[in-house]
């Protein structure tokens, strides 16, 4: 199936991603592994929630660790808007598509649409949020792996194709995209809206579930300088797979495990993509550069494992095509 056309006049605007909430069992032990071993800031935290931000980030938080009778869930991913009117527009939009919307008081956010798409993703969009002071050349804060930015969110989806033509529709693009030469569907898509690789990517399995969350940092190095943290700190067993370069996006990476299983990855390196009639790159489900540039596939656990949505259920895919995976 062809690659939908981009709309590059929706509906309304969304600017990037912006947050994710992520339900956690312990929140001291998660507290750890993101601010000491990642190097997230503590913006604000009580005895249920913890809120982080990254170091060139000027809006409150990327992500919040919510202490849970459901760990190892995912509560939420937010979008920010360009404007105010954006989000009445928004929710016009979706209730016309038959999904659910409703306004969500946010601590630290102004006024929020919570909806979802049409796998039952839930989706919140908000215009504003606190702006902090900026702390991006407070070097003495730096630690871990030094994130600069939340980058995107890779999701699970059981129909590709579906995901890909509903984000379409309000204006996300396709970059990169993975085609199954037999039967022509899509088996993986990375779709924009602020100008990288991707804000949201879609891998075919079982979901709608979370993939990984990833967090852009300034230099390969950097990546190296976490393993080493982590391989010396107790969280060895975390390392799930890398370090490598991916062939889709360029991006150098590395992806490990949080406390409850959710997925991390670090990234950088990938490229721009602000034009709007970029052409998206076509890549074959059996290229072995398709997921490592450098020909390693990855491990049976990076496609079978993800993080549920709270309260969603899952459905798995009909597609028998299979990618190369680690013996």
């Amino acid at each position: 199936m062809p690659v939908p056309a981009a709309n590059l006049y929706p509906d309304f605007n969304t600017i990037r991603l912006s947050h994710v909430c992520l339900n956690v069992k312990d929140l001291a032990a998660s507290k750890t592994f993101y601010t000491e071993i990642l190097g997230l800031q503590i913006t604000d935290e009580d005895d249920t929630r913890v809120y982080l931000r990254a170091m060139e980030e000027r809006g409150h938080h990327c992500i919040i660790l919510q202490a849970s009778d459901q760990p190892g869930t995912v509560e939420v991913m937010g979008f920010k808007t360009f404007d105010e009117d954006d989000l009445d527009r928004a929710k016009a939009y979706f209730e016309a598509r038959g999904r659910p919307t409703e306004w969500v008081e946010r601590p630290y956010q102004g006024k929020t649409l919570l909806t979802s798409d049409n796998m039952g993703i839930p989706l919140e969009f908000y215009h504003k949020m606190d702006r902090l002071e900026p702390i991006h050349q407070k070097y003495a804060l730096y630690r871990g792996v030094k994130p600069l930015r939340i980058d995107h969110f890779n999701v699970f989806s059981s129909d590709v194709d579906a995901s890909v033509a509903f984000y379409s529709d309000f204006g996300f693009r396709v970059t990169e995209y993975t085609e199954d030469e037999e039967s022509k569907k899509l088996w993986a898509a990375w779709m924009h809206r602020k100008g990288g690789v991707h804000d949201m990517a879609f891998t075919n399995g079982t979901g709608p579930r979370m993939h990984h969350v990833a967090f852009w940092v300034p230099t390969p190095l950097n990546i190296i300088d976490l393993l080493d943290l982590m391989a010396t700190s107790g969280f060895v067993k975390n390392i799930e797979r890398g370090p490598g370069r991916h062939g889709i996006s360029n991006a150098f990476f590395l992806y490990a495990l949080d406390p409850d299983g959710h997925r991390i990855e670090i990234y950088c390196s990938d490229y721009q993509t602000v034009d709007p009639d970029l052409e998206p790159i076509k890549w074959d489900l059996k290229d072995p550069q398709r997921q490592t540039l450098w020909g390693a596939p990855a491990p049976e656990s990076w496609f079978k494992h993800g993080t549920t949505f709270s309260g969603v259920e899952t459905k798995d895919s009909q597609m028998k095509a299979t990618p190369i995976v680690a013996p």
